[in-house]
């Protein structure tokens, strides 16, 4: 096995490609604005000239001539099987795309060399990422979560990504928490991402403000007043000065995202979770009232050896783990 791969992170916004040492991680990084527009053949393109810079780039000590391949988390539904990446959200005009096939043979032509593909779940390679290099070393068995602009999973099982038949395992955003609840999203009813995804945490605090003009000052102030530029960054400010309003947002983010392990312990007996995302900056404010919820929501059989843990690779996570797809 050769000791590097290039691991890329292809996201709607940025793509994020890095050489990954299999004994030092990531040892160079680069990143571009996704070019949306340009559809799956542009994007194509665009990343193997991205993996041929950094293929050139490569430090002295790692052999150009041989590496373990590339790496790839994409969002959307991908058939690891077939290659393919399917509907990817915030990649305007695709539908189902032989992103493998497409990419080896880019590859081929522009380094001359066939170099083998793997792609995955962007969640899923956050996890795996997280296994190999991050908070998930310790664990045979875990959930990741991601907590951002939506609310994303992947499960490691005995050390492998498990995704299920049909690839799609681990989308703990879409599970049921109030099949009876107002908030709708992508067409479901009670979801954990429709209840906290970024937006949604947002217009709770904003409600709970309508709700209590008086104590809504603190937020208010913080975002000069114009509540559309309300972020979660303002909420965990305000509750870490002690906000009455914004500790209860953080108090219900977490009991929400409680409930969902506690139904994934109840399933899979699976006791080990970790916390990432741009959310999961909140910290404490997210965890203590979610272990809470978890401790109600299961039989006392069920906790030992539940543990709560901040993810440690940031927004790195997805390169990592794609690249240690190649070194399995």
């Amino acid at each position: 096995m050769s000791p590097w791969a290039i691991g890329i992170d292809l996201g709607g916004t940025a793509v994020k490609a890095a050489i990954v040492s299999l004994q030092e991680g990531i040892v160079l990084d680069r990143a571009v604005p996704t070019d949306t527009a340009s559809g799956p053949e542009g994007i194509v393109a665009q990343l193997s000239d991205l993996i041929a810079a950094l293929h050139a780039e490569a430090p002295a000590g790692l052999f150009r001539h041989d590496f373990s391949g590339i790496g790839l988390g994409a969002p959307g539904a991908v058939d690891i099987e077939k290659g393919t990446l399917s509907y990817p959200p915030n990649l305007p005009g695709w539908t189902t795309f032989g992103l493998r096939g497409a990419l080896e043979r880019a590859l081929q032509e522009r380094l001359g060399v066939a170099v083998p593909v793997f792609i995955e779940n962007d969640a899923n390679a956050a996890a795996y990422g997280e296994a190999v290099y991050g908070a998930g070393r310790g664990f045979r068995d875990f959930l990741m979560v991601t907590l951002g602009t939506g609310v994303g999973g992947g499960i490691v099982l005995n050390r492998k990504l498990y995704r299920g038949p049909s690839g799609t395992a681990g989308e703990i955003g879409f599970m049921i928490v109030d099949f009876e609840g107002s908030s709708i999203h992508a067409g479901i009813r009670g979801t954990i991402e429709g209840m906290i995804g970024k937006e949604r945490i947002v217009e709770y605090a904003c409600r709970l403000i309508r709700e209590n003009p008086a104590d809504g000052s603190a937020l208010s102030e913080l975002c000069s007043h114009d509540f559309s530029a309300l972020s979660p960054r303002h909420i965990e400010r305000a509750a870490k000065e002690g906000d009455r309003i914004s500790l209860a947002v953080w108090d219900r983010v977490g009991s929400i995202l409680g409930v969902g392990f506690a139904s994934i312990t109840a399933l899979m007996d699976i006791r080990k979770f970790v916390i990432g995302g741009g959310i999961s900056a909140a910290g404490n404010l997210i965890f203590e009232p979610a272990y809470r919820q978890f401790i109600c929501s299961t039989l006392p059989s069920m906790h030992e050896g539940v543990e709560l843990v901040p993810a440690e690779l940031g927004n790195r996570a997805g390169m990592y783990g794609a690249a240690a797809l190649c070194f399995v």
